[in-house]
C-alpha cells in the first residue's frame, strides 16, 4: 500500500506522482564533457581506434595514431578516455596570462601600439619555399615588427647571381640561410666564395647541418624518434615519405607531407637549436644600424 503523505488539505493516501520531474534520467550515468585539448589521447568506443588530438574545429576533432595516420570524427559522444566514456567538446578560448610572447619566444608587441613599418632595404634569403614558411611561422611576428622581408632563392646555386641583382651595401645587408652547410659540401664552397667576394662586407652566410629544413623540426613533433637515414641516390624528401609510409608519388604528395610537418610546429621549442641560433643571428645582422 502506498505510504501516505500530508497535504494542506489532509493526508495524501497515494503519495507523490512517480512521473513527476525527469523520471527517465533517474539512475542514468552522466557522461562527462572533456575539452579536446591538443595531445589528449582518446579511444573511439565503436572500433577501438586510439589517437591523440592534433586539431579541433567547430564540429570535428582530428586524431593521429601512433603510426602518424590521422582520422577526423564529429565532436560529441562515442569516445573513451582511460576507459571511461566521455563527450568531447571544443576547448574554450583561454584568456592570456601576463605579457604575450611570439612563437619565437620574444615578447609580443601590442598591435594597438605598434607603428606601421616600411620594409627595410636589408633582406633575409633562404633556399626554398619550405624554409621561408618555417621562418614565417616561428619568426613572422618579429620580422614584421622589424620590417624585415624574407625571400627564397630556389637553391643555393643561384646565390652569387641573386646577390649581384640585390646589390648589397651599407644599410642594405643580405643575410643568407643555407641548408646542409657542413665541411666539404657544395654549400660550404659556395658560402666561402660569397664571403670572399665583392659583397662580403654587407653579407652574412650561415647555415644548419641538416640535408633539408624538414630535419630542423624535432622528430618528436611528428611522433618519431628520429629522422630516417636515406641512402644516396634517393631524393631525400621522397625517401622520408616512403620511410614514414606517407604518399610520395607526386609533388603534391610532398607538399602535403610538408604541411603535415609544419602543422605540428607551434613555436621555437619544436625546432632544433642549430636552426634557432642561425636565424636569430641573421635577424640581428640585417637589423643592425648601418
Amino acid at each position: 500500500m502506498p505510504t501516505s503523505t500530508h497535504t494542506p488539505n489532509g493526508p495524501d493516501r497515494y503519495g507523490s506522482d512517480v512521473l513527476a520531474g525527469d523520471w527517465k534520467a533517474r539512475g542514468r550515468k552522466v557522461i562527462p564533457s572533456i575539452e579536446a585539448e591538443r595531445d589528449l589521447v582518446v579511444e573511439l568506443a565503436a572500433d577501438g581506434y586510439c589517437g591523440a588530438v592534433v586539431a579541433v574545429n567547430a564540429q570535428h576533432v582530428t586524431l593521429e595514431d601512433r603510426f602518424g595516420r590521422t582520422r577526423m570524427f564529429p565532436l560529441g559522444h562515442g569516445f573513451l578516455v582511460d576507459g571511461e566514456a566521455v563527450q568531447l567538446v571544443r576547448p574554450k578560448p583561454k584568456a592570456p596570462e601576463g605579457r604575450l610572447r611570439t612563437a619565437s619566444g620574444s615578447f609580443a608587441v601590442d598591435p594597438a601600439q605598434a607603428k606601421a613599418r616600411v620594409a627595410l632595404p636589408s633582406r633575409i634569403f633562404v633556399e626554398g619555399r619550405h624554409d621561408a614558411e618555417l621562418v614565417e611561422k616561428v619568426w613572422g611576428a618579429d620580422l614584421r615588427v622589424e620590417g624585415v622581408v624574407v625571400e627564397y632563392l630556389e637553391g643555393v646555386d643561384v646565390l652569387a647571381e641573386q646577390l649581384d641583382d640585390f646589390k648589397p651595401g651599407p644599410g642594405r645587408r643580405a643575410g643568407i640561410l643555407v641548408d646542409h652547410l657542413v665541411p666539404g659540401s657544395k654549400e660550404q664552397r659556395i658560402a666561402h666564395a660569397v664571403m670572399r667576394g665583392p659583397h662580403r662586407a654587407n653579407v652574412l652566410v650561415v647555415g644548419h647541418p641538416y640535408i633539408d629544413v624538414w630535419q630542423a623540426v624535432k622528430p618528436a613533433r611528428i611522433g618519431r624518434e628520429a629522422w630516417p637515414v636515406i641512402p644516396r641516390g634517393t631524393e631525400w624528401k621522397h625517401g622520408v615519405c616512403e620511410a614514414f609510409g606517407w604518399p610520395h608519388a607526386e609533388q603534391a604528395d610532398i607538399a602535403r607531407a610538408w604541411q603535415r610537418i609544419l602543422g605540428q610546429v607551434r613555436g621555437y621549442g619544436d625546432l632544433e637549436p642549430s636552426l634557432l641560433a642561425r636565424v636569430e643571428e641573421l635577424i640581428d645582422f640585417v637589423t643592425a644600424p648601418a
